[in-house]
This record gives structure tokens, C-alpha cells and sequence, in this order.
């Protein structure tokens, strides 16, 4: 079955699925979006993410292209379409079209709506889980406001290709201080060796990610103490266990660092407990999805 996706008030086919070349978000990034978990025909932290995706249009002043109820309906049917199991839906929105200029269009122009979904593996996901995975550092060179969850990441394009030519799977940005930030599309944690988690805060210098926040409850409720600060690459090097959280990715242990084998190289049990366990702490919206 052909993928399908919506554009603007429309359910497409996803190969001729476009926008037009004056849209914001392609002349000028000026757009925001974001990604939800779909697992077990089952719609994943969908509250969370709406609320930070309300945030992202605030923060840009891009007007809500339809109701969240409407939203939420055309999310389901987009889901329903491509018959996604597990997987992912994107949506994002843009400041809508205009003749090209950096001043913001007039006040009644309709910003764009895009939204896809695709299934994705669990089986394979789990056995890069079971393996772990490698991170690089790189110099923190983002704008200030990546608490935005826009559409303009070069940067992180940049640093995650650059990761990958390194036979790595995410890059972490290094501010000024020597403090990881976060990786290219994950939050980055360690845990102490007395069982400490611990992440950087989520101010302006990271997105607030939700599945970041969900892993807080779900450590808490299983008794680890969680400490929001910085910490180094130094320190991460020593840690007893390191992963990252992301909607795609979950809970993902890491198991090497720069050049550094973290341990013995293998996925620790905690991070292992944390990833399995992960949907318990989940908010989960029953979806009727047929197909896998």
C-alpha cells in the first residue's frame, strides 16, 4: 500500500505530496514541528506533544492552523492510512506562503499544515538497543533558542552526518563551559556510579524533550534520584552507564564515547530496565489501526 499525507486541508499520495516554493518553511525555516511515537496501534505522550508543539507556535508567533481537536483527527487518519502499527507520525507548520521577504506576511496568511507517518521497526530498534551505540562531541554552534522545536537544523544535520562518518549514531554538542548540551536529536544522560541520573536542565539550552520527561517519572517511580546540571565529557567517560532518550529512539544505551569503550562495551543493566519498562510511564491513546 502507497504511503499518504496531508497538506494543507488534503490526504495525498506521499510521492506527490508538495508545497509551494514561496512556503516559509522552505525559504526561510520558519516553521516548527514535531514527532510522535505510535507503539501497539497506540499513540504515545500525544498530550505532551501537543502542548510543546502549542509552545513552538507561540514562542514564533505562528497562528494554529485548526483546533487540537481537528488536529488530533487528522493525526489519526494519517495514522489509519498508512496502516502504522508502530512507528512515527511528523506533522509540522510554517508561517504559510508569501512572496519572498524577511518581514512576516500579512496577519490573515493561512500558515501550512504537513503531516506523514510511517511504521518503523521494533525488532530493529531493539537490537541497536541490545548492541548500544556510539556518540562523538562537537562544538556547540545552534542558536540560542533550541527550546524551539523549529524546523532549522542544519547544525544538527551537520553534526549527525559527521557522527556517521565516524561510525557513530549521535553527535553531542559541547557549550563553551566543556558541558554536554544534548546529542542532534536526542537529550543525553548518565547514570553515577551510585545510581544518580543525571541530565541537563531544560532551559534554553536544550529541547525539552518528552520522552526525557517521561524517563524522569518512570526512574523516580522506580527509585533512582534524578539530578538536572550539566555534566562533562570527562565525566560522562566515567560514568557507570550512559543513553539517550528520544520519541524514535526511546531509551538508547550508549556504549562508546569519542574513542572511549564505555565498560565493557555492552548496554548496562539499568538503561536496559529503563528502555523495556519504558510505556509503563507512558500516556497511551488507543488508536484502531488495521494492518501492521
Amino acid at each position: 500500500m502507497s504511503r499518504v499525507a496531508y497538506v494543507n486541508g488534503q490526504y495525498v499520495p506521499h510521492s506527490r505530496a508538495a508545497v509551494h516554493i514561496e512556503d516559509r518553511g522552505y525559504q526561510f525555516s520558519d516553521g516548527i514541528y514535531e514527532v510522535c511515537e505510535v507503539w501497539n496501534n497506540s499513540l504515545v505522550d500525544m498530550g505532551s506533544h501537543l502542548d510543546r508543539f502549542d509552545r513552538s507556535l507561540r514562542q514564533l508567533q505562528i497562528r494554529a492552523p485548526m483546533s487540537r481537536g481537528a488536529l488530533v483527527r487528522v493525526m489519526k487518519e494519517v495514522i489509519a492510512l498508512n496502516r502504522v502499527k508502530n512507528g512515527l507520525i511528523y506533522m509540522q507548520v510554517t508561517r504559510g506562503v508569501s512572496p519572498r521577504d524577511h518581514y512576516f506576511p500579512p496577519k490573515d496568511t493561512p500558515p501550512s499544515l504537513v503531516m506523514t507517518a510511517k511504521s518503523v521497526s521494533r525488532l530493529k530498534n531493539d537490537q541497536i538497543a541490545a548492541r548500544g551505540v556510539g556518540v562523538i562531541t562537537v562544538e556547540e554552534n545552534r542558536w540560542d533558542r533550541v527550546d524551539i522545536k523549529s524546523v532549522g537544523l542544519l547544525p544538527n544535520v551537520l553534526a549527525k552526518q559527521k557522527a556517521k562518518e565516524s561510525g557513530a549514531r549521535e553527535a553531542w554538542f559541547v557549550d563553551k563551559n566543556g558541558l554536554i548540551t544534548e546529542g542532534g536529536s536526542t537529550n543525553a544522560w548518565i547514570i553515577l556510579k551510585d545510581g544518580t541520573l543525571v541530565t541537563r536542565p531544560a532551559t534554553h539550552g536544550i529541547l525539552k524533550g518528552i520522552t526525557r520527561g517521561v524517563l524522569m517519572k518512570l526512574a523516580e517511580t522506580k527509585g533512582f534520584h534524578v539530578e538536572e546540571r550539566g555534566f562533562s565529557i570527562s565525566e560522562a567517560k566515567q560514568a557507570q552507564e550512559v543513553f539517550l532518550t528520544s520519541a524514535s529512539g526511546l531509551v538508547m544505551p550508549v556504549t562508546k564515547i569519542n574513542e572511549t569503550i564505555m565498560g565493557d562495551g555492552k548496554p548496562g543493566p539499568i538503561v536496559q530496565d529503563l528502555r523495556k519498562s519504558f510505556h509503563e510511564a507512558s500516556e497511551l491513546i488507543k488508536l484502531n489501526v488495521a494492518g501492521d
